[in-house]
């Protein structure tokens, strides 16, 4: 295991600590000559810069419902998968297809193949509904000038709900059988059984679910980057920090914002670790 462990730490930690001694260093490729030991001075700046409050703000705006939306899009699609039907492989098959695609090519895809105001699926889906009722006047929406935050909510739940449900499944899957059985034959409705048995077996799976997405969700980029370039106020922190980066040249400033981000992201992490742990142990006892 040690030569695995050495690569490991080589490739993962010698960067973070890095990037946490770049923090504490006053280094904007701007400004050359003004290069030094800056203490905590850049971390009093990110803390009391506006865009990055509001980058905050819009990171867990951005995080919630994403993640609310596909778990309950997830929990329903499994829900409907955990039954037996005629081509349930390939239905499976085909749902799990958006999470399999590349990042960027998903975003590209909603940006020019659906949003796009002149030739997008959407726009002409309403030309269409309104030529039925005999309208030459469709509404033509710029969806991602009009609803930018919703446009790269809604690419990103499409993206991240196939991974709810397939965790979902997994968790429906488990479930004791013989329990249903018993309560069907005791009379309980399928809201009953769902309400008390299937909800209760999926707190577990809600969370992993939940607490995983939100750990990926909360370092997305390229939804952001590809749709909305973060203007008109869809600037996440993954964003925030590539624009001090490389727009801003000030590396001190943006390892500052990357370390802070990282530490959040680690107590997330962390609680989910902990459902994972709480999980293995279940099934051990079973």
């Amino acid at each position: 295991m040690l030569p695995a462990l050495v690569f490991l730490i080589i490739v993962t930690q010698l960067p973070f600590v890095a990037t946490v001694v770049f923090s504490f260093t006053r280094w904007n490729a701007l400004n050359p000559g003004n290069r030094g030991f800056a203490a905590f001075d850049n971390y009093t700046a990110v803390f009391a810069d506006p865009a990055m409050r509001s980058s905050v703000l819009t990171t867990v705006l951005l995080t919630v419902t994403v993640v609310l939306v596909s778990l309950l899009l997830g929990l329903g699609l499994a829900l409907l998968l955990d039954r037996s039907f005629r081509g349930r492989g390939i239905v499976r098959t085909l749902l799990i297809t958006p999470f399999l695609v590349v990042p960027v090519a998903s975003a590209l895809l909603w940006k020019h193949a659906l949003y796009n105001a002149s030739y997008g699926l959407l726009n002409g889906a309403l030309t269409w509904i309104w030529g039925l009722f005999g309208s030459d006047n469709p509404p033509q929406p710029d969806w991602m000038t009009d609803s930018p935050l919703a446009a790269v909510e809604v690419s990103l739940i499409w993206q991240w709900t196939p991974f709810m449900m397939l965790i979902l499944l997994a968790g429906l899957q488990s479930r004791p059988g013989d329990a249903i059985e018993a309560a069907r034959m005791d009379g309980a409705s399928p809201f009953d059984i769902f309400r008390y048995l299937t909800l209760p077996h999926l707190r577990r799976y809600l969370e992993l679910a939940a607490l995983l997405g939100t750990v990926y969700v909360v370092q997305n980029f390229d939804a952001v980057f590809t749709l909305t370039s973060g203007g008109l106020g869809t600037a996440n922190l993954p964003y925030t920090i590539y624009q001090t980066f490389y727009q801003a040249h000030d590396y001190g400033r943006a390892s500052a914002q990357g370390v802070v981000v990282v530490l959040c992201s680690l107590v997330v992490a962390t609680f989910a670790l902990r459902t994972v742990s709480s999980l293995l142990r279940e099934e051990v006892t079973r």
